[in-house]
């Protein structure tokens, strides 16, 4: 699952993929139609064209670059500890039980699930 989260933790936008599927494939769609101030990912994010986009949108890019990169690139390590957001998100939503142990077979059942869940969150 990849998610979007606003700077206090609230979900934005969530994508269900298969779990064989890397996190930059689904990076464009998470990002489409927002504007923000900065853009804060893990290293599964540090693609160059993903950086590009980035800077193109207008917003920062706060993405560690990958151990073994040749130029490793800056970012604010200040800044980069609020990615703990999409974690915190994470363990609110498995605090059910449905979605921690996954009952539902069907992706589209699990997703709607997930969003119902995101929505009670929002509405704390």
């Amino acid at each position: 699952m990849h998610i979007a989260v606003d700077a206090l933790g609230n979900p934005l936008r969530l994508r269900l993929t298969a779990g064989n599927q890397h996190d930059i494939t689904q990076a464009d769609a998470l990002l489409a139609d927002f504007t923000c101030d900065y853009v804060i990912a893990d290293r599964g994010y540090a693609a160059q064209s993903f950086l590009d986009t980035i800077v193109a949108a207008g917003a920062i890019p706060v993405i560690p670059p990958h151990q073994r990169r040749k130029q490793p690139g800056k970012y604010d390590t200040w800044l980069y500890r609020e990615r703990h957001l999409v974690e915190c998100f994470i363990n609110k939503i498995k605090h059910y039980r449905r979605i921690f142990s996954r009952f539902d077979k069907l992706a589209s059942r699990y997703l709607g699930f997930v969003q119902l869940v995101s929505t009670l969150i929002w509405l704390r």
